[in-house]
């Protein structure tokens, strides 16, 4: 990992906009392109094809983009309820047990934060809450199953009242989608899973085909394709942000345990190659002991080659003078999620204006949220922290205004109202109050 000292030198090392150039011009990306489309395309273009070619062309373009990009020519876009739980069926005992665990401590969480309706019949005014009626989960595939994915993102929507979820994730090969997916679908309540990824699969519940059930929401991580093709069908559907690759930020003090701190940045790192862990301390001593830990970790670790890049291209060591100083480039930063591993973790809460989630402690690591802590592990990345927040069920309902203004009210508000229409040049406007007080027959309080 990159060692940067100072405040300025942290900026720079954490600069966003270098990230995405690296990213745009990668070569790997390109080269994948080329094989697929046959020409060289940058990712917008060529998910503004797939997109295009699946509103005109349906199953069709979703089965031609599935066996080229994929790799797999699936005998049903759709899975059947028996399919799903014959897979689900192969997942060992602890496996559902703990999928039941997590599945329960978000519904938790999630209820917990539920808003109810209100009214305020003094002032005529209130709020009634209905939930989005279909919604789209995606489900990545790529280097894992995730079917913790599925259990963050449906289930808060089932809290939330959501009347149909549609899953749709990728097949691996001819195998289709990972039994634990299956598992955590049947778990979550969802009744439909469709083994299709990447645009196609977004493009597909945006805009409905003779298959795929057109949505009204879509919510879940991907890729940088994944990400793109639900950037282009936002106003068609409802999104619920633009997660891009994971990033973990972790401010330590002197008093922060090497071995921890380690396993944090590699837990991160694993993810893929454009994760990015970065640490940032007030003790300049406690750098050579992580990054020894950091060796020791990998040597242990099935997929350590992936971390040890990860660590080698994304992750930096960031030394300042002082937490305030720390607390402050976290938040320029804002990360996807920020770990406080300090003395006084709560000393510093109150400070924290931009991040997904905030974990402290030794206890409250990032990768607990990941699975088992609560909120959904479905974060702003790329610093839409600074606007963005968790997916959670605020994301899955309407909230409809109620005006009920009874006739003393009205009459109060209504010069008021004219008032303003007038200002606005809109007579219309204050003639549709003011008939009102007219046909009353009594004058304004």
């Amino acid at each position: 990992m990159r060692i940067v000292r100072g405040m300025e030198e942290g900026r720079r090392a954490l600069d966003r906009e270098a990230f995405l150039r690296e990213q745009a011009a990668s070569p790997e990306m390109a080269a994948g392109i080329e094989r697929v489309f046959g020409e060289p395309l940058t990712p917008e273009e060529t998910v503004a094809r797939i997109v295009r070619d699946v509103a005109e062309r349906g199953d069709e373009a979703v089965r031609e983009y599935t066996r080229r990009i994929d790799g797999a020519e699936p005998e049903s876009l759709e899975l059947t309820r028996d399919e799903v739980r014959n897979a689900a069926s192969e997942v060992p005992r602890e496996v559902l047990d703990a999928l039941n665990t997590s599945a329960s401590r978000v519904r938790q969480y999630h209820a917990a934060t539920m808003p109810k309706p209100w009214m305020d019949m003094d002032n005529g005014f209130g709020e009634i809450i209905t939930p989005v009626e279909r919604v789209g989960v995606y489900v990545p595939g790529g280097r894992g199953a995730y079917p913790s994915t599925v259990l963050m993102t449906a289930v808060p929507a089932r809290v939330a009242g959501v009347r149909e979820i549609v899953l749709a994730t990728p097949p691996r090969g001819e195998q289709g989608p990972p039994a634990a997916v299956m598992a955590a679908a049947q778990v979550a309540g969802v009744r439909r899973v469709f083994q299709i990824g990447g645009a196609q699969a977004i493009a597909a519940m945006a805009y409905g085909t003779e298959t795929v059930p057109k949505v009204d929401m879509i919510c879940g991580p991907g890729n940088v394709f994944v990400t793109l093709a639900k950037k282009m069908v936002y106003g068609q559907v409802g999104i619920d942000g633009l997660e891009g690759p994971t990033e973990t930020l972790i401010v330590a003090d002197e008093t922060a345990d090497p071995a921890l701190c380690a396993a944090d940045l590699l837990g991160q790192a694993e993810h893929d190659l454009l994760a990015t862990p970065v640490l940032i301390t007030t003790c300049e001593e406690l750098l050579a002991p992580i990054q020894e830990e950091v060796q020791r970790q990998l040597a242990a670790l099935p997929r350590g080659d992936t971390a040890a890049s990860s660590i080698d291209r994304r992750g930096a060591f960031v030394v300042v003078d002082s937490l305030d100083e720390a607390i402050e480039l976290a938040n320029e930063y804002a990360p996807e999620h920020l770990c406080l591993m300090i003395s006084d973790p709560w000393s510093a809460v109150g400070k924290v204006r931009h991040t997904g989630g905030v974990f402290l402690g030794d206890h409250s690591p990032e990768v607990m949220g990941d699975y088992v802590a609560g909120p959904s592990h479905v974060m702003p990345t790329g610093g839409t922290a600074r606007f963005n927040s968790c997916l959670g069920v605020s994301q899955f309902i309407k909230r409809t205004p109620v005006v009920a203004l009874d006739p003393a009210m009205a009459r109060r508000l209504t010069g008021a109202a004219a008032t303003i229409a007038r200002a606005e040049q809109f007579d219309a406007h204050a003639r549709a109050v003011e008939i009102r007080l007219e046909r009353s027959g009594r004058g304004a309080d």
